[in-house]
C-alpha cells in the first residue's frame, strides 16, 4: 500500500517549522544537479571491471576455476576478493557506486559487535542490533555469529551507521522493518529481511536515552523517509507485508545493488503518491540486483525523479517490471528480462513528454 510519511506530531509550529527546514538540508545535501555525470561515472566502473558473461560461461566449462577472483561487477570486486575483507571490513566503505557513492555509513567509527537477538524497542540493551543503530556516534556494526532477530516494532536508525552482516546469517524477520528518517550516510549490508509485519506503533527508541511515539508501520523491509546517502546492498529479501525497499519523501543519493528479491507484490516504492511534488529531488541506482520467481509488480515504480536501472536480472513477474508516473526520468540500461508466458505482461512502452 502506498501510504504518506508517518511523521511523529510537532508540539508546536516553530517545532514543525525547524524540522521542516532540517528535512529540506537533509534532502539538498544529497541531490546532484547533474545526475547524467553519476551515470557516466557508473557506467566507466562497470566498463573496467566487468567480465563478460560469456567469458565466464568459457571458463567455467573448463573444470575447476583457479584464476584471479571471479567477482563480476565494480562493487565486489573493490572488497570480495580481497583474503583480508573480514580484518579490513571498513574497507566497503569505499565500493558503492551510483548515486549513493558518497555514502560512508559508520567509517572511521568502532567496530561494535551484536551478541545478543534480543529486541527491547523501547529500551534496548547492550549487544542488540537496536541498541547500536540509535547511538548517535559513528559506529561498524558486525555480528558475533548466526542469529535470528524478531522484533516488534520498526528499527530505526540513526547516521554514520554500517550495518555489516558479512561472515554470519543474519535473519531480520517475523517482526517490524528497518526505518531510516530524516538521517543520513547509512550503509545496510548482507542481512536476510523476511516476513515483515505490520507494527502498531509505540514508543521507540531513536537514540541512547530517548523514545518517542511511532505511528503503526505498514511492514517494509527497508523504508526510508527524507535520507541522504544510504547503500542497501547484498540483501535477502522475501515476503514483506507492504513494500520490500520504499524509498519516499525526498530522500536521495541512494543505491540498491547485489539484493535477491523473491516472493513479493509490491518489490520497490521511489515517490510516495503522484502529489508529492518534493520527490523530483530523488535519486536512486538499482544495479546488479536478482529479481527471482514469485515477484509480481514495482521492480522498481517510479515518481518524479532520477532513476539508474542497470545490469539486473529479471527473472518472470506477474503484472510488470518497471512502471513510473509523474514525469521520472528513468534509465533502464543492461538488464536482461525473463518475461512471463502471459503475453498482457509481455507489454513495453516507452512515453517521452518534452514540455515546449
Amino acid at each position: 500500500m502506498e501510504r504518506s510519511l508517518q511523521w511523529s506530531r510537532p508540539a508546536s509550529l516553530l517545532l514543525f517549522a525547524a524540522a521542516f527546514l532540517a528535512a529540506a538540508a537533509v534532502a539538498s545535501a544529497g541531490y546532484n544537479p547533474d545526475p547524467l555525470s553519476v551515470v557516466n561515472h557508473f557506467n566507466r566502473a562497470v566498463q573496467r571491471s566487468t567480465s563478460p558473461r560469456r567469458t565466464l560461461s568459457e571458463k567455467k566449462k573448463k573444470g575447476k576455476y583457479s584464476g584471479p577472483c571471479l567477482a563480476t561487477n565494480p562493487i565486489d570486486r573493490c572488497w570480495r576478493c580481497r583474503k583480508d575483507w573480514a580484518t579490513d571490513r571498513q574497507r566497503l566503505a569505499r565500493c558503492a557506486k551510483g548515486f549513493g557513492r558518497e555514502t560512508t555509513g559508520g567509517l572511521g567509527g568502532k567496530i561494535y559487535i551484536v551478541t545478543d537477538p534480543s529486541d527491547d524497542y523501547k529500551n534496548p540493551v547492550p549487544g542488540t542490533l537496536r541498541w547500536g543503530v540509535v547511538q548517535l556516534e559513528p559506529l561498524w556494526i558486525i555480528f558475533a555469529r548466526d542469529m535470528i532477530i524478531n522484533t516488534t516494532q520498526e528499527i530505526v536508525i540513526q547516521s554514520n551507521k554500517t550495518i555489516d552482516g558479512r561472515g554470519a546469517q543474519v535473519h531480520l524477520a517475523d517482526g517490524g522493518s528497518l526505518t531510516i528518517q530524516n538521517q543520513r550516510n547509512i550503509i545496510i549490508h548482507n542481512l536476510h529481511i523476511h516476513d515483515i509485519k505490520k507494527t502498531t506503533g509505540g514508543d521507540v527508541a531513536v537514540s541512547p536515552n530517548h523514545f518517542t511515539p511511532r505511528t503503526k508501520a505498514d511492514g517494509d523491509g527497508v523504508s526510508l523517509f527524507n535520507a541522504t546517502n544510504v547503500w542497501i546492498d547484498h540483501l535477502s529479501m522475501a515476503l514483506c507485508e507492504d513494500g520490500m525497499v520504499d524509498v519516499v519523501a525526498a530522500s536521495t543519493a541512494i543505491t540498491i545493488s547485489n539484493c535477491h528479491l523473491t516472493n513479493h507484490n509490491d518489490v520497490m516504492l521511489f515517490g510516495a503518491n503522484d502529489n508529492t511534488p518534493e520527490d523530483k529531488v530523488i535519486q536512486v541506482t538499482v544495479a546488479f540486483n536478482h529479481f527471482g520467481r514469485g515477484l509480481v509488480q514495482r521492480m522498481p515504480r517510479c515518481r518524479y525523479g532520477f532513476f539508474h536501472v542497470v545490469n539486473n536480472d529479471y527473472t518472470h513477474w506477474l503484472m510488470y517490471a518497471i512502471g513510473g508516473s509523474s514525469n521520472p526520468t528513468i534509465i533502464s540500461q543492461g538488464n536482461r528480462y525473463i518475461a512471463p508466458p502471459n503475453m498482457a505482461a509481455k507489454q513495453a512502452r516507452l512515453l517521452l513528454v518534452i514540455p515546449h
